[in-house]
């Protein structure tokens, strides 16, 4: 980046506007982050002074390491998430004998399930997880909350502000500030309390962790980071005959043949300094190469070399906004077919050589990554899963997106492994959640998804995977000192998902919620006549009572919100699905008696725990109120979680003795806390779990001697 380009702008992508899901209904809101000369400079004084004061500051923390770790019980604690991992699945393969690492912990320490949250959702338990505390207390109730003006969903986790002043040059427009970015998630997690205390933390890629906190440490944020367009995963499909479309997370572009050639362009962000704005370009040329197969493309300035049906590597791609400022990104490219001519191509990344806006913890730790073990992805939900719902890509081309993405992750776990002798190392893997998403159809023969489609290909995904997680499993565990703590968890568990449930068609059915005369309905509560609109859902789980005074339109007095609550739950408990005899809803939460805490009312007031098999639909998720209260779920995404919590609990391995009956997942934070001497905090509602450490080596020869 230019010294222009840096006293300007570091990095805006376009922002969103609200009417977009994300993750695991679509591509979410976006993010602008700008910086100044100001900012730059304040930096670089803060450098200075922190230079200046680093013999004092390193004494400092010797002195309160070695007192934090005098009172520890453990040297370390290596956490291992394994996201959407099954105590079901995995007692299963084990009896079989196909999880021999997994098997030998459960042997010598534990293997128990592990109580999730409610809703069961990967953002709010692994906020739990973090934080010791409930969704009342750590403010994340979905991956979606709504906006009580509009109605309109926002990002549950993370908020983004514009910069409050700038100068006008030109056609440009240069901030004088920098955007506010901020994390919704409350309370604090334990490695930050560890860190207060002295003790240091590697944690890599657990969700909600962006953006980044300070803490004594160093982190690489996960869920909710964006790409380069500000959204939670666009992905681009280019194409040459007919037309072509897709629903969700992704935009098709018609490219441009000249004899041999094909022509287009990559879609960036909004311009961030041009007052007229408008989104960056960067054009690409694409000919077949000299060989068969081989493909040549044009982009940036650079030649990158292709092949038909591979993947690229990750390559760089700057985007040119003006005076010298570059927004960069990384994305991986997948040519499908010459003639005619189809290519895909991934979200474009946050490029971790010169990260655009900040990703870890400290800054440059996602910088040391990348150039210790090369590009990697960094997009929150990396794996993309819509490009495989549309069709764009195939199983194999969904699964070597998985495998690539794992080996990176592997890869920087062992790097802290070997780096981080004491305190604590956390890392969360993603391919367990994503891979079962995407192929649980194939453990249940008679799901919906599977008609007209192959169910031998890849019917042993699944469990390949489980596989995969138990050589993860033995090849942590070799890496283990003595005096080290291992726990394997996971967030949730897994079922299948068949039928999808539109609860604001079962509302306005009910007479709860109405629709504007002569309106159709569609996403985003489109045409909801607030005015007479006393519930609505939003997102996986929820259910929002429209109250009066809270919500801009509400109607419900505060006063009659809890016989609404009961009158909706009572009436939504048991519903049934006529069409295949079977109860969808298992149960109904009221929040307001499950939970409490300073959070509680940023919160739906009802969670519909599903039964097995079903899950919101598609439509309802996205805030749908039009069509039938019951639908087949066709896509490939065929498992899921959104459920009942009690039916889809996780993993807890560790080679600890846990004799506490009935582990939690808010359970983790006070126990890691009390295993390095460290008082657990009030707020927090978990407790220390009831370990029996194993014994040091010397303490194990001495008991063998004594017994014999």
């Amino acid at each position: 980046m230019s010294p222009r380009a840096k006293l300007a702008i570091i990095f805006a992508s376009a922002l969103a506007l609200a009417p977009a899901a994300f993750g695991y209904v679509g591509p979410g809101a976006g993010f602008a982050v700008v910086t100044s000369f100001f900012a730059v400079f304040a930096s670089l004084v803060l450098a200075l002074f922190a230079f200046l004061t680093l013999p004092f500051r390193r004494l400092v923390r010797r002195i309160r390491r070695r007192r934090a770790l005098a009172k520890a019980r453990v040297g370390r604690v290596v956490i291992l998430g394994l996201d959407g991992l099954s105590p079901k699945i995995v007692g299963e393969m084990m009896a079989d004998g196909k999880l021999p690492h997994f098997a030998r912990l459960a042997e010598e320490g534990t293997f128990k399930p592990l109580a999730t949250t409610v809703p069961a959702v990967s953002p709010v338990a692994w906020s739990s997880f973090q934080t010791g505390t409930s969704p009342a207390r750590h403010n994340i109730f979905d991956f979606l909350t709504r906006d009580r003006a509009t109605y309109l969903p926002d990002l549950s986790s993370a908020r983004i502000g514009p910069p409050r002043r700038y100068v006008n040059l030109g056609k440009f427009r240069i901030p004088l500030g920098k955007a506010s970015l901020r994390l919704l998630r409350k309370s604090k997690p334990f490695w930050k309390i560890l860190g207060d205390h002295g003790v240091f933390s590697n944690v890599i890629r657990v969700p909600i962790t962006f953006p980044p906190e300070k803490f004594h440490g160093v982190s690489l944020s996960a869920m909710c980071v964006p790409d380069l367009l500000g959204t939670q995963g666009t992905f681009s499909y280019y194409y040459e005959e007919g037309d072509a479309s897709v629903s969700e997370g992704g935009q098709c572009i018609k490219v441009e043949r000249n004899g041999r050639e094909v022509s287009s362009h990559l879609l960036g962000p909004d311009n961030p300094i041009k007052k007229a704005g408008g989104q960056l370009r960067v054009p690409f040329n694409v000919r077949p190469g000299k060989r068969d197969r081989e493909v040549e493309m044009s982009l940036d300035g650079a030649r990158v070399k292709l092949s038909v049906g591979t993947y690229s590597d990750w390559t760089p791609v700057a985007f040119r906004a003006g005076l010298g400022v570059r927004v960069r990104g990384i994305a991986r490219f997948l040519v499908k077919s010459l003639q005619p001519f189809e290519m895909y191509v991934t979200p474009i990344n946050v490029d971790p050589d010169r990260p655009a806006l900040p990703i870890s913890h400290p800054y440059i730790y996602a910088v040391y990554l990348s150039k210790l073990l090369g590009r990697y992805a960094t997009l929150g939900l990396a794996e993309d899963t819509w490009a495989l719902n549309e069709g764009v890509i195939n199983e194999g081309q969904f699964l070597e997106q998985v495998r690539r993405h794992h080996n990176e992750r592997e890869r920087m776990f062992f790097d802290a492994l070997d780096k981080t002798k004491q305190g604590v190392v956390a890392c969360v893997f993603d391919t367990p959640d994503r891979v079962q998403h995407m192929f649980f159809r194939y453990l249940t023969p008679d799901h919906p998804a599977n008609r007209g489609r192959d169910t031998e290909k890849y019917a042993g995904t699944v469990e390949d995977m489980y596989v995969k997680m138990d050589e993860l499993v033995g090849a942590t565990a070799d890496k283990l000192a003595p005096g080290d703590l291992l726990i394997v968890m996971s967030d949730h568990g897994f079922t299948s998902f068949a039928r999808g449930v539109n609860v604001n068609a079962w509302l306005a059915r009910e007479g709860y919620l109405t629709l504007k005369d002569g309106a159709a309905g569609g996403k985003w509560l489109e045409g909801v006549d607030w005015s007479r609109t006393r519930a609505f859902a939003l997102g996986l789980a929820g259910i929002y009572v429209n109250v009066a005074g809270r919500e801009r339109q509400g109607i419900v007095p505060r006063d009659g919100v809890t016989a609404l609550k009961k009158e909706i739950a009572e009436k939504l408990k048991g519903l049934r699905d006529d069409a295949r005899g079977r109860v969808a809803v298992r149960d109904v939460y009221d929040l307001g008696e499950m939970y409490s805490g300073p959070y509680l009312a940023g919160g739906p007031e009802l969670v519909v725990g599903y039964d097995a098999g079903y899950r919101a639909s598609w439509d309802s998720a996205t805030g749908g109120t039009a069509g039938d209260v019951f639908e087949d779920n066709v896509k490939a995404w065929s498992g899921d979680h959104c459920v009942a919590a009690d039916l889809v609990p996780g993993v807890l391995f560790t080679n600890a003795r846990v004799t506490t009956k009935k582990p939690h997942i808010v359970d983790i934070a006070p126990t890691v806390l009390e295993l390095f001497g460290v008082a657990v905090p009030s707020y927090m509602e978990g407790r220390p779990l009831e370990l029996e450490l194993p014994p040091e080596p010397e303490e194990a020869e001495k008991d063998v001697n004594e017994k014999a």
